[in-house]
C-alpha cells in the first residue's frame, strides 16, 4: 500500500517491485539502479511537495513507501546546503541511492582494521553524483558519507533499502586516524 500519493507513485513502485524480484543482491541492486535512473528522468513521476522542503538543522528523511510484500522501504532525503553525514553503514542491508535533484558528494570507505573497539577506514575517493545518477551499496561494502556541496541550494535523493532503515552505525574520528562506533536511531520527518 502506498503511504503517500504522488504523480507516478504506482509506476515507481511497480518498477521497484520488478527489480527486487531478481534472484540475488547484485542482480537486485543492478536492476534497481537502472530503474531508479529511468524514473528520475521520467517527467510523469513527481515526488511530493514536502520532499522539496528542507530542515534547517539536519537532512530530512521522509518515508514514501514500505512494501508489505517485499519488505523494502523508499526514503526521500532532502539535503540543505552543506548538510551531510559522518561515515556510516546501512546495518548490513543493501541500498540503492539516486540523486533526484541537485548534486551530492558520495565518499565510499573501506574498513581496513578494527582494534579495541576502534575502526580504521580508507577513503576510496569522492564521487560527484548529479541528477539522474544512482549507485548501490552491498555489505560489507556499505561504509560511506554523503554531503550536499552546494552553498545555496538543496539536493534530493531517493534511497531504496532492503528493509526498514531505523538505525545504523556512525563512526566519529578519535585520534591517529581511528574512529569510534556509535549506534544512531534514525527518525523520519513529516510527509504531510
Amino acid at each position: 500500500m502506498l503511504s503517500l500519493e504522488f504523480p507516478g507513485a504506482r509506476r515507481l513502485v511497480d518498477e521497484i517491485d520488478r527489480a527486487v524480484s531478481q534472484q540475488d543482491e547484485t542482480a537486485i541492486t543492478d536492476a534497481l539502479r537502472t530503474a531508479l535512473c529511468r524514473m528520475i528522468r521520467d517527467e510523469s513521476v513527481r515526488l511530493p511537495d514536502c520532499v522539496f522542503e528542507r530542515a534547517n538543522d539536519h537532512y530530512a528523511r521522509r518515508e514514501l513507501y514500505r512494501s508489505e510484500e517485499h519488505g523494502y522501504s523508499v526514503i526521500a532525503m532532502t539535503w540543505g546546503p552543506g548538510q551531510g553525514t559522518p561515515i556510516h553503514d546501512h546495518s548490513g542491508m543493501w541500498c540503492v541511492e539516486g540523486v533526484w535533484e541537485g548534486a551530492l558528494e558520495v565518499t565510499p570507505y573501506e574498513l581496513m582494521e578494527t582494534r579495541d573497539g576502534r575502526y580504521r577506514f580508507e577513503s576510496r575517493g569522492t564521487m560527484n553524483a548529479g541528477r539522474g545518477s544512482a549507485g548501490s551499496l552491498i555489505p560489507p561494502h556499505e561504509y560511506h558519507t554523503i554531503r550536499n556541496p552546494s552553498e545555496d541550494s538543496i539536493a534530493i535523493s531517493l534511497h531504496i533499502y532492503r528493509g526498514a532503515m531505523n538505525a545504523c552505525s556512525v563512526f566519529q574520528p578519535t585520534d591517529g586516524g581511528w574512529y569510534a562506533r556509535d549506534e544512531r536511531k534514525l527518525s523520519l520527518d513529516r510527509t504531510h
